[in-house]
């Protein structure tokens, strides 16, 4: 099984910037495809960005394209969430989540493991 632990959540002005950091447990952490998706209120939970298992492929949402940035250290365990220029529309419950697969893919359903979720809130 896979267990993943978010932080790295917070209150940020528009144009600033916040890390996310999803720390995974289990044996097949490192051959396992992450992703990241948020769901702001009323609304649906959406994909941000993925990475595959070996970590030579990504993919993103185009409303965040250029402005975030999917990671992963295999070593640590953990996948990340960079995000840049922030604006008050990121503002969401951001998700951490597993799938058993290497293959990155942006649909929802096809992952396996979920986290807890960060809050992320921009102001203006």
């Amino acid at each position: 099984q896979v267990q993943l632990v978010e932080s790295g959540g917070g209150l940020v002005q528009a144009g600033g910037s916040l890390r996310l950091s999803c720390a995974a447990s289990g044996r097949t952490f490192s051959s396992a495809a992450m992703g990241w998706f948020r769901q702001a209120p009323g609304k649906e939970r959406e994909f941000v960005a993925v990475v595959s298992g070996s970590g030579d492929s990504t993919n993103y949402a185009d409303s965040v394209k250029g402005r975030f940035t999917i990671s992963r250290d295999n070593a640590k365990n953990t996948v990340y969430l960079q995000m840049n220029i922030l604006k008050p529309e990121d503002t969401a419950v951001y998700y951490c989540a597993a799938r058993r697969s290497t293959i990155a893919t942006m649909n929802r359903n096809l992952f396996n493991y979920w986290g807890q979720g960060t809050q992320v809130t921009v102001s203006s």
